[in-house]
């Protein structure tokens, strides 16, 4: 016992070697029991925070750092990677210190369904007992779902549930969703791959989660050089792309962050079940956009645009608007051009419409948006509006407002994402006038 460390400055000392790379952080007490697992984007600096005078001074980890005899580190190859091995070794060794990991929850999967014409891949807390192949399983849900959400930019895989034959000619008139129109899916249901296309990337998956990166990535660039060779540009510059995400999955942030903190007082399932039933739709709106005017010194107006993927913020889909054809200040005309704009590129292009149109307002923003669908000859889709001060919602084809109960989350859904608009719009009209002001 006399060789055992009193305090934990030996495992201080030790963490100074660390490297500044990603991967997982395992502290021991005295007797050599592992008690936290954590994952690191830069090993160094993360296990490092808690030898700091804050961590024991702080009420959550004061208890584990006077506990801490020794550290040591098992390196990843991504951020990713680190994420599905700290859920791995939490589940196996069930450390004392990660609160997170109680004895009867029931932990979620990554499957991929191989019996399928185009595998899909899904999150699970109930896997199937044949037909698929099954990784984890892993401590955190809301990582598990943003490690999928990162992999399928890169892979490309189908989540929904639809049951694809590849020799039903039928699928080739189906409209594919929003995550074609965005790259993060080829388009299986709309038959745009083929079935031994959409296998491969699905190995290279599995070759990924399996933990060889290294020997996919020298695979690819094979396959990128010889496309090339042959002249197959689109497809050599295609995993071209890949092969860059999946070198830099490292530095896409906190994978937990995916899943939005300002939405956690709300539950998006049950806000989408809400607007179901409020709207008289058939099924939950997937997609929802909101838009919102700003204007700049009474001068210039601006516009903004964001998207809600089932329920949640998809930062990719937001976008600003300069008013361009409207003089002064003028909401309804603003709103008008901003509809007509985007709705114009969205058919032009071949793009999914959203389930819900959500425009800041009341009646008259309204009318005003519908006039611009009127105008193109384009059918609209569900169009509403929420005005501020009563938080009335207006609904195309009926001229009195809903009233909703303020603490309904369907009302609750729709106040973020008009909310969120408002915040985007001011964000940049702010830019324009500090270049305004600035000469930026």
């Amino acid at each position: 016992m006399s060789d055992q460390p009193r305090d934990n400055s030996q495992a201080a000392e030790k963490v100074r070697s660390f490297p500044h790379t990603p991967g997982v952080y395992l502290m021991k007490d005295g007797a050599g029991r592992v008690i936290y697992v954590g994952k690191a984007k830069d090993l160094r600096s993360r296990a490092g925070s808690y030898f700091l005078k804050a961590a024991a001074e702080d009420r959550r980890t004061a208890q584990l750092v006077q506990e801490i005899r020794d550290i040591d580190f098992l390196e990843a190859e991504s951020e990713v990677d680190a994420l599905l091995m700290e859920a791995r070794l939490i589940k196996d060794i069930q450390p004392k210190f990660n609160q997170d990991l109680k004895d009867d929850k029931t932990f979620p999967y990554l499957e991929i369904h191989t019996d399928e014409d185009f595998p899909r891949v899904a999150f699970t807390r109930e896997p199937c007992a044949r037909g698929t192949k099954l990784y984890g399983p892993f401590a955190s849900a809301a990582g598990l779902r943003g490690a999928i959400q990162v992999l399928q930019k890169v892979f490309r895989f189908r989540t929904c549930t639809l049951d694809i034959d590849e020799g039903d000619e039928r699928w080739r008139w189906f409209r594919p969703c929003l995550l074609a129109s965005i790259h993060q899916c080829t388009a299986p249901c709309n038959l745009r791959i083929s079935k031994e296309a959409y296998r491969k990337d699905i190995r290279r998956l599995e070759k990924f989660l399996e933990g060889k990166k290294h020997d996919l990535l020298d695979e690819m660039r094979e396959e990128m050089t010889a496309a090339a060779r042959e002249l197959r540009f689109e497809e050599a510059a295609r995993l071209r792309d890949e092969i860059h995400l999946l070198e830099t999955l490292d530095e896409r942030g906190e994978l937990d962050t995916h899943v939005q903190p300002e939405v956690f007082h709300i539950d998006p399932k049950k806000g989408l079940a809400g607007l179901q039933r409020t709207l008289r739709l058939a099924q939950p709106p997937r997609v929802i956009e909101g838009v919102d005017i700003a204007h700049l010194a009474g001068a210039e107006t601006v516009a903004s645009l964001v998207q809600f993927i089932d329920g949640l913020p998809f930062k990719p889909g937001y976008r600003h608007y300069r008013i361009r054809e409207v003089q002064g200040v003028d909401d309804f005309a603003s709103i008008h051009e901003v509809v007509a704009r985007r709705f114009h590129r969205l058919r032009d292009e071949g793009e999914v419409f959203p389930d819900v149109l959500l425009v800041d307002g009341g009646l008259g923003q309204l009318h005003a948006a519908l006039a611009a669908f009127d105008a193109l000859a384009i059918e609209p889709p569900m169009v509403i509006s929420l005005a501020k001060r009563e938080e009335e919602v207006f609904v195309m084809g009926s001229a009195e407002p809903l009233r909703l109960a303020r603490h309904s989350y369907a009302l609750r859904l729709l106040q973020y994402v008009r909310d969120e608009a408002h915040r985007f719009a001011q964000h940049y009209h702010h830019i324009l006038r500090r270049k305004s002001t600035l000469g930026e």
